[in-house]
């Protein structure tokens, strides 16, 4: 198992370089975690729901997502509120108070069944488990009923290595005073340190490492250096800003983020493009501070209301018309779209108040929550002239309890497929999305659109950016990046010593 002194210190990272490490090497390797909090996602070959992160994982052993990877996924939709999934299913929305205060033992104890039972079945299917934490194991006012951490490992009665970010600074600060906070068990079972982000000269961190080891007793199992651009999917944390430019003029998309954004992996194709100019804005900021853009973006939401009440109260209404007026492109994903329709319900409080909600009134959809969520990998193919225009395939996924209904006949710039066990896209197809009349507004369901080139081309081709066919294959990168990881990794890392922790 792999813990961490702080979130951020390179847990998700460092699982997913072993996971490719040990699969190059033929090991039937599987990656775990127990409890996830996050709110990017991704759907599962069995229907389900887990963190991204865990799909990276589950690419980096090549291996299709299972919900059994990540048991518990917790995703916030408030500051006090969010989504309990276990096993790929939501099952309710809890209080944070409930879930991690006085009253937490009994969901804790069937959350714990619930994770061991998940890890039973890798347990026996694979070779090796590596087994993400979650945040720190040293945060003492969580440890009661604790299932993410310490509380699983003593459970599972596995090894864990420490992980710390030396580029935050304080690192064995970080790995001492962690090491403190827990109890004599729990010490035994912290195997070494890893240090990672390491950014200069490494002779002059010898003597530190010397002291740390002396101690605390513990090997230092490798210094990571910092690997610059690395490109993974993130699994909650994303950049405030992102520019590329090029000789050409750029295609400038501005991408708002709302308080509660979901599934923002979306945009990652377009931070790779050679000729886009990516800016995010907080919705929170004044619009007349919004530079001009060619397109913008509105993303997915965990809460679409909350959102598009923060939205409105700024004046972003006004500024997106005003962005329409002047020629520009509208593009809603999930929520997003949801958001650019006439009207929002919410009858069952499915993500809080019971009520409803007037949406921007760009496309012709009314959209009712219910309890029921969509959860697919889809697939199929992108047209946006018509039947009769070009079409290029497409392909992602959908997670959603919105039900949209159009209210006046429109174009469908989407047929969407199921997608079989195989990936290739089924017989039976749905329509989804749509263009408004005048061709600058676009609303879909479909996360992951931009992530096959031909998609992501004609899509730009839509917004404005012209004689380009420069879109990256987020696959291929995500491969060579994987790949980039296991080889530094394996030259950094003393495998021998980490292989005898793993007994």
């Amino acid at each position: 198992m792999v813990q961490g002194t702080a979130s951020d210190a390179g847990k998700t990272t460092l699982v997913a370089g072993l996971c490719r490490l040990f699969a190059r090497r033929g090991a039937r390797v599987a990656p775990f975690k127990p409890q996830n909090m996050a709110l990017n996602s991704a759907v599962t070959i069995d229907g389900g729901e887990i963190g991204r992160a865990q799909a990276l994982q589950a690419a980096a052993c090549f291996l299709p997502a299972e919900t059994d990877f990540n048991p518990v996924l917790l995703k916030p939709q408030s500051n006090t509120q969010a989504q309990v999934i276990v096993q790929g299913r939501a099952l309710s929305v809890m209080e944070a108070k409930d879930f991690f205060g006085p009253q937490a033992k009994h969901y804790k104890h069937r959350m714990l069944e619930a994770v061991l039972d998940s890890f039973d079945r890798l347990r026996q299917r694979h070779q090796l488990v590596l087994i993400e934490g979650a945040g720190s194991p040293a945060e003492i006012n969580l440890r009661d009923n604790d299932i993410a951490n310490m509380g699983f490992a003593e459970a599972a009665d596995c090894p864990v290595i420490l992980v710390a970010d030396i580029d935050k600074g304080g690192v064995f600060a970080q790995l001492v005073g962690t090491l403190m906070l827990l109890s004599e068990s729990e010490q035994a079972r912290i195997k070494g340190f890893v240090i990672n982000r390491f950014r200069g000269d490494i002779s002059l961190l010898q003597n530190g490492l010397t002291m740390l080891e002396q101690m605390t007793g513990k090997p230092v199992l490798g210094v990571v250096p910092y690997l610059d651009n690395l490109q993974l999917d993130a699994e909650d944390a994303m950049c405030r800003t992102a520019t590329t430019s090029a000789e050409e003029r750029p295609l400038k998309v501005l991408v708002l983020v709302t308080p509660r954004i979901s599934n923002h992996t979306d945009i990652d194709p377009l931070r790779l493009h050679p000729r886009v100019e990516l800016t995010l804005m907080h919705v929170s900021a004044d619009p007349a501070e919004c530079p001009a853009a060619d397109l913008i973006i509105l993303p997915g939401s965990k809460s679409v209301r909350d959102d598009l009440a923060s939205l409105q109260a700024q004046g972003w209404g006004k500024a997106l018309n005003r962005h329409l007026r002047y020629g520009g492109k509208l593009l809603g994903i999930c929520g997003g779209y949801q958001m650019l329709g006439r009207r929002i319900s919410d009858p069952l409080g499915i993500e809080g108040e019971v009520g409803e909600s007037k949406g921007l009134g760009l496309l012709p959809i009314d959209t009712e929550l219910r309890r029921s969520k969509q959860l697919r990998n889809v697939a199929g193919t992108l047209q946006l002239d018509g039947e009769h225009g070009p079409s290029c395939p497409v392909q992602g996924y959908e997670i959603h309890c919105g039900q949209s209904r159009v209210l006046q006949p429109g174009l469908q710039p989407f047929r969407l497929f199921a997608a079989g066990p195989d990936g290739e896209p089924g017989e039976t197809g749905v329509a989804d999305g749509l263009l408004s009349d005048d061709g600058q507004v676009l609303g879909t369901y479909l996360h992951g659109l931009f992530d096959h080139p031909d998609a992501c081309n004609q899509l730009l081709a839509w917004a404005g950016l012209e004689n380009s066919q420069q879109a990256q294959d987020k696959n291929a990168i995500r491969e060579a990046n994987l790949n980039r990881l296991a080889d530094t990794l394996e030259q950094h890392l003393n495998l021998e010593l980490l292989q005898d922790c793993m007994q």
